[in-house]
């Protein structure tokens, strides 16, 4: 299975208009980040998490030219933002849970029922119940309750990936899904504590407790450190992901 980081940013991405600060102002390429989205790849199937509002750029930059399926974490614009864009990639199968639902309905009406319009997006909504999981072709996908503050959220475990943003905490019986990781993707938003999402330190006890072979950090916000100083600043076991990096993973059988 390969796992491509399409952007690793947060709400605003990196760099934030009109800001000078020094991640902003970097000329590390690693320190330019789209809003957060993946994209799954392996055993025949394309799977992207969030299509966010700069979908149609990170599509373009991946060469992304068909999707079996799209898994919604939340309902927030910078997970969502970019569904329109999908368009050009035929009928496809959104999974959300029923917040997202409604917020897809609400903004994409054209999409759906007698109020279709010719040409938009094809899109077949699956509701997300639980902890049920399901299957993409040969995958079984299992959702993963997570709160984003006070918001019920999801993240997703497929084989031994598991893929958790905004995440600010997890409940014990989320924990328990998460045994035997080899990667982690894990939402680290900046040095100082924020109310909704995890600062990199709360992350880095996270990625601690659940001991995956690996941990990369997504959603990362212009106040955090440059990449290369974050990544001197993490255990070894830890780092920060970026955008355009591609990670495999040899599922075990």
């Amino acid at each position: 299975m390969r796992l491509t980081f399409l952007g690793t940013g947060t709400s605003t991405g990196v760099p934030v208009i009109g800001c000078h600060c020094p991640t902003c102002m970097s000329s590390d390429p690693r320190d330019k980040r789209l809003r957060s989205s993946v994209l799954l790849e392996g055993d025949g199937q394309r799977v992207l998490i969030d299509p966010g509002p700069d979908f149609r750029q990170q599509a373009l930059r991946a060469g992304i030219t068909s999707l079996d399926a799209i898994l919604i974490t939340h309902q927030h614009y910078d997970h969502v933002g970019g569904l329109d864009d999908v368009r050009p990639l035929g009928s496809i199968d959104i999974y959300a849970d029923e917040r997202s639902q409604e917020a897809i309905h609400r903004c994409l009406p054209y999409c759906f029922g007698d109020k279709y319009y010719p040409g938009a997006p094809v899109l077949t909504l699956h509701l997300i119940k639980g902890t049920e999981p399901w299957n993409i072709g040969p995958w079984t996908v299992v959702p993963l309750p997570v709160m984003h503050g006070k918001l019920p959220i999801y993240g997703f475990r497929i084989g031994d990936i598991a893929y958790m943003t905004d995440v600010k905490t997890i409940p014990e019986s989320t924990y328990e899904l998460l045994d035997g990781l080899d990667l982690l993707v894990l939402n680290g938003l900046r040095t100082e504590p924020h109310p909704t999402h995890l600062s990199i330190s709360e992350a880095v006890d996270v990625a601690a407790r659940i001991g995956a072979r690996r941990t990369l950090l997504t959603h990362l916000a212009h106040s955090a450190p440059k990449h290369e100083e974050l990544c001197a600043k993490l255990p070894g076991s830890v780092q920060p992901a970026y955008d355009g990096m591609i990670i495999d993973i040899y599922q075990k059988k």
